[in-house]
């Protein structure tokens, strides 16, 4: 086995200092990594341009170019309640919002999304646009890339309640030349770019049938759709050449909601071009949920359908996976295992470039495969109809009591209890002796690079959910294309240090030090063990873990003391650990398992447990809905509970009346659960989302939560006002 790759740590300053070095460390480490994560919302944003019915401004993804061909930004809207702005066509009445980009600087293009439309129907009239908030996500491309880039948007828009109002504001946007870090506006723009109708597989949307019905007089268009997730209110918007006119649908649904027939009756004008030959572009909308699909020509008849004009997204989400596998190395997550990564660069230094990077690469290697094993896990539980998602393996009590015992096995390992030498040529292609003590080859850093991947995967990031959803909403190649990219962020340290293998070779030489730290982060594995036994104590119940941890106790002693026996029994120690593993592999189906979630207590007072059906009745009666999707494996979650949905602020209000507060517990596998992400086109946690009178169909968070993200979605949902965005 490996020695244990990968955490920084200095050495306690005196005797019986190591438990408070230790939670020192993790809470600092903590305390560092959170602002990077998050870059708080004053990161890369223009003024806001505010007038009496909206405030409109530019947001960045990033706050520097870095090397990106393509820059992520928004135009984000917040409208008064009442009001509302234009989707690209607007229907019977108002203008589409209009960006004209002259005067910025290094700009070769600025492309502009549009997030899903609702319908306004008002005296007859039937116009498409938005209100409350919205935001427009762009794709600026640099004519240079690398350097700075200098926007000046001038925004066309026009806003109506009773009346009408046209409004021009320019908007100034300078980004830096520099890292494309992230900063806390990309959370708000990854939310719109998830409501971006593209070809509805990311929303388990799909187009059955296009066809014509009821003869020349009377044409109608009639559009059979397929979900997943029951449908709540579909609607279709179609565009076309001029003289053609399309009503709202008439829907049908079936097969409990799953199947969704619109029939939108058609208007000729005089001079209209045929409607078999007319090219159309529809989008399907389900609340939040779209599906855009280009038509070249109609059939007549109900047995008929047309050819759908093919599209992907795959491109651009593979480069969204790879920023999202990079930003997981950021996340409370990964807490457990920094010891796994550091370790492995400190123990390099002094040493030959080569052996650095043929050890990184074995470990970026493990981080690789890791990712694909997940990937054909997660594909064939698909095929077979199981509900799948992000971390559900942290769901199963076998794989967590494996991953307990894999910790205490790389803890002994690191207090030098005991080595596993591997064969020769392992440890001659990496350079080194098997046997010798920083020298175990090849095979050991692979193994620490995958062992270090599963323990990081609990938890969403920033940008790894919209991946993780486009993956697990399409087949199996997409779903390896996309795992592929995001190990290949989260090996990107490992590639850098394989890169420039002077990063660990400048560190001191290892020597007496290295003992010190090694016992150290000995003992944060072990906390994590301690961690893992608490998740499985949620699954199946205290008692199992307690003899779980009891065993790895065993396995401990016995490795302890396999140097101080005599041969004869020294040689029993591998049978005996390989015993009492099999034990502990065997406890989980002999125990009796915990209640269902929705009958475990959910307890912390104001807490009730998840009830979906109940959040539209709460709506309707005037109260707001917050609902926390957490689980006890789950690191990110409990950052956010204690850090902010614990805070003074956020616990009063969510305590306050009018407000409910729902928590669904996904430690256990839990099908209703797993269909309520994917309804937001997520299947991983943490996920928070605020229903009320102004927004009933939700108002999704963020994956790291802010006391004042939380606050401004309760006002949004409340109704109270366009936001915090003045403030």
């Amino acid at each position: 086995m490996s020695n244990a790759s990968e955490y920084p740590a200095r050495r306690p300053s005196g005797p019986g200092s190591t438990r408070r070095f230790v939670a020192a460390a993790f809470a600092a480490v903590l305390m560092a990594l959170l602002p990077i994560a998050v870059s708080a919302e004053q990161g890369a944003a223009s003024d806001w341009a505010h007038t009496d019915q909206t405030a409109v401004r530019l947001v960045s993804a990033v706050a520097g170019v870095g090397d990106l061909d393509a820059i992520p930004l928004g135009l984000q809207f917040t409208l008064k309640p009442g009001w509302k702005t234009y989707w690209r066509s607007p229907g019977d009445a108002g203008i589409p919002v209009t960006v004209d980009w002259t005067g910025s600087e290094n700009l070769a293009s600025a492309d502009m999304a549009w997030p899903v439309p609702h319908r306004f129907t008002l005296f007859g009239l039937d116009t498409f646009g938005y209100e409350r908030e919205v935001v427009f996500p762009i794709a600026v491309r640099p004519t240079r890339a690398g350097e700075p880039v200098r926007l000046r948007a001038a925004v066309n828009y026009l806003v109506c309640e009773q009346i009408c109002i046209p409004h021009q504001t320019v908007l100034a946007l300078d980004l830096p030349a520099g890292p494309a870090s992230p900063t806390g506006h990309g959370q708000l723009i990854d939310r719109f770019a998830d409501q971006v109708p593209g070809d509805g597989v990311a929303h388990d949307l799909r187009l059955e049938r296009i066809g014509l019905t009821g003869g020349p007089e009377a044409p109608v268009l009639e559009v059979v759709a397929q979900s997943r997730i029951p449908f709540a209110a579909p609607d279709l918007i179609v565009e076309g050449p001029p003289g053609l006119y399309f009503a709202a649908p008439e829907v049908t649904l079936s097969d409990g909601g799953t199947r969704a027939v619109l029939r939108a009756p058609v208007t000729l004008d005089e001079g209209a071009p045929a409607l078999t030959d007319a090219s159309l572009t529809l989008t399907l909308v389900d609340g939040t949920r779209g599906l855009e699909r280009d038509v070249a020509s109609l059939a007549a008849g109900p047995g008929h359908s047309a050819p759908l004009a093919a599209s992907t997204a795959l491109l651009p989400m593979l480069m969204v996976a790879l920023l999202g596998g990079l930003i997981l190395n950021l996340m409370p997550c990964v807490l457990p295992v920094l010891s796994l990564k550091l370790l492995g660069v400190v123990g390099h230094g002094g040493g030959a470039a080569r052996a650095v990077r043929a050890s990184f690469l074995a470990s970026a290697a493990g981080v690789l495969v890791s990712f694909l094993a997940l990937a054909g896990v997660l594909a064939s539980l698909k095929m077979a109809g199981v509900a799948v998602g992000w971390g559900i393996q942290f769901q199963q009590p076998l794989f967590l009591v494996a991953m307990v015992l894999m910790l205490t096995l790389f803890a002994c390992n690191l207090w030098g209890w005991f080595e596993i030498p591997l064969p020769g040529w392992l440890g001659g292609v990496a350079g080194g002796k098997p046997g010798a003590p920083e020298g175990h080859g090849l095979g050991g850093h692979f193994v620490t690079g995958a062992f270090a991947t599963l323990l990081a995967t609990p938890c969403s990031a920033p940008f790894l959910g919209t991946a993780v959803g486009f993956a697990l909403a399409h087949g199996g190649g997409e779903i390896f294309a996309i795992f592929a990219a995001l190990g290949l962020g989260l090996a990107a340290p490992y590639l850098l240090v394989a890169a420039v293998p002077s990063l660990a070779t400048r560190l001191p030489r290892p020597g007496r030090w290295m003992i010190t730290l090694r016992r150290i982060l000995a003992v944060a594995l072990a906390g994590t063990a301690l961690w893992l036994l608490s998740v499985l104590a949620a699954q199946i119940s205290p008692t199992a873990a307690l003899l779980v941890g009891g065993l790895m106790l065993a396995v401990a002693g016995a490795l302890w003391a396999r140097r101080r026996l005599p041969d004869g029994f020294r040689l029993a120690t591998p049978a005996a650990v390989g015993l009492l593993a099999l034990v502990a592999f065997l406890l989980p189906a002999e125990m009796s398992e915990r209640p269902a979630a929705a009958e475990v207590e959910v307890g912390e007072g104001l807490w009730r447990p998840f009830e979906a059906a109940q959040i539209a009745e709460l709506v309707a009666s005037g109260k707001s809905v917050f609902v926390d999707v957490t689980a006890d494996w789950c690191i990110t979650c409990q950052v956010n509970k204690r850090m902010v949905l614990g805070s003074a602020d956020v616990a009063e209000r969510l305590a306050g009346e009018g407000m409910v507060a729902m928590r669904a517990d996904w430690t256990r596998p839990d099908d209703a659960i797993a269909a309520y992400l994917a309804s937001f086109g997520r299947y991983g946690i943490p996920f928070n989302v605020v229903y009320g009178p102004g927004a009933p169909e939700g108002v999704p968070l963020p994956e790291l939560l802010t006391e004042g993200t939380v606050l401004d979605a309760i006002d949004r949902a409340d109704g109270r006002a366009a936001g915090r965005a003045g403030g």
